[in-house]
């Protein structure tokens, strides 16, 4: 065997344990991968029933809300109705209880008028 000879085992030797010790990551990675694809197989299989539920759940807040908007029309209908009725009473009554108080305080300054004595004399 020539010195040639020696050199080139020498290389494929040192080539051989190279692919070796690259060899060992690229199989730790195929494993990293095989995980990674039970993983995201087990995630896509878990997250159908937590969209349905999700859907379910965004449906009947739907119907909440219509419910709700239902009552916020009954109460501003009401309201309107207490509203206008607040204002026909005061018109009704108001104005003939203004009337009342003046005429009222109109006869109590007369009767003060009528009885100046009364003023003087302490009770």
């Amino acid at each position: 065997m020539s010195g040639g000879d020696i050199a080139g085992l020498i290389a494929a030797g040192v080539f051989a344990v190279l692919v070796g010790l690259l060899a060992i990551p690229l199989v730790k990675l195929g494993r990293v991968l095989d995980q990674t694809t039970d993983a995201i197989r087990d995630a896509s299989t878990g997250i159908a029933p937590i969209l349905t539920e999700t859907t379910t759940t965004i449906r009947e807040a739907n119907q909440q809300l219509a419910r709700v908007d239902t009552i916020t029309q009954s109460v501003a209908e009401v309201t309107g109705n207490v509203s206008a009725l607040v204002a026909l009473f005061a018109a009704t009554v108001g104005g003939p209880l203004v009337k009342l108080a003046g005429f009222s305080a109109a006869v109590r300054a007369a009767f003060r008028v009528g009885r100046p004595a009364a003023r003087g004399r302490k009770r």
